[in-house]
């Protein structure tokens, strides 16, 4: 990650750094933001530029919807142009207007798209709406100094789709069961205890957790997911579910190239439907975990 100095966590600050590294992971993968979308600050990287094959120009302007890792990470997705035209493209202001979508969202890192090629513009994304939603086409609306157009946008992996149901199906989970990791990772004979604590609201219903996942450092003992199959209903009483768990690497790089060390994925089950719910634990705990983690490894706070 581009806060960590790699030259130090090789030397003798690997612990601290780590912990950082989950500090700065964790801000980086909230989505909560404002209501109006600005950049939010901090380094990004600049949106890329592809150069369209002079035999290819469209005389339009054209819109797709794409999502890298690094965009997943920190709550957005990209709108790239692709500026078929014989002239710049010189956007002042770039909105994302999807029906899915609790607002319309405004690009970050505006550039000029030279004539003939293609640039990405971030959108970091909103809350969705999860009740009916009205029957039009999203649109991307560009801005220039000269007026403003109205571009159909393409989604072709039907990323906005998949937010959707994903948010939409975790504030269902949440409507019925406050789910939240512990924040100690106690330890016996070199295993590892992680404790999901399962909290009803007292609204009618029920959600059955069907496994955990591990992550790229954190595992069972065997290796695998953690079965449950345990309903969980309410109104009624929490419950608390012990896992075994141990670092499935133990080189140093695995500790700081893990981005998701401590963000486990849930597979739940509310009213017929099956989803996934990334559940992520609090700094306190990540650092906990992190902390076993670099003891049971062998990795000392001396290097």
């Amino acid at each position: 990650m581009e806060s960590v100095d790699t030259r130090a966590v090789m030397g003798r600050s690997l612990p601290s750094a780590v912990v950082a590294l989950l500090l700065a992971t964790t801000a980086a993968c909230s989505t909560e933001g404002s209501d109006v979308d600005e950049p939010r600050g901090g380094a990004e990287e600049s949106p890329s530029v592809v150069v369209v094959p002079p035999s290819t120009p469209s005389g339009r302007v054209e819109a797709e919807l794409l999502q890298y890792s690094r965009d997943a990470a920190r709550g957005r997705i990209q709108v790239w142009l692709e500026n078929g035209t014989a002239d710049d493209l010189e956007p002042t202001r770039i909105v994302y207007d999807d029906p899915r979508l609790s607002r319309p969202i405004r690009a970050q890192r505006l550039r000029t798209d030279p004539a003939g090629s293609r640039r990405g513009y971030p959108l970091p994304l909103p809350e969705p709406r999860c009740d009916a939603v009205p029957p039009r086409d999203a649109v991307v609306v560009v801005h220039t100094a000269s007026g403003r157009q109205t571009v159909p946008v393409t989604d072709p992996v039907d990323v906005v789709g998949q937010y959707v149901a994903a948010r939409c199906f975790e504030a269902d989970v949440r409507r019925l069961v406050d789910l939240r990791w512990a924040d100690t990772v106690p330890a016996r004979a070199g295993t590892g205890t992680l404790t999901l604590v399962a909290t009803p609201t007292g609204r009618p219903g029920a959600v059955e957790v069907v496994d955990v996942g591990g992550t790229p450092i954190f595992g069972s003992p065997p290796g695998e997911s953690w079965a449950i199959g345990a309903r969980v209903r309410s109104p009624g009483p929490a419950r608390r579910f012990e896992l075994p768990v141990a670092p499935v690497r133990c080189d140093s790089h695995a500790f700081l190239e893990a981005g998701g060390a401590t963000a486990f994925r849930l597979t739940l089950r509310v009213g017929g439907r099956t989803g996934q719910f990334v559940l992520r634990m609090s700094p306190t705990g990540g650092r906990a975990a992190i902390d076993y983690g670099l003891r049971a490894c062998h990795l000392g706070r001396d290097g």
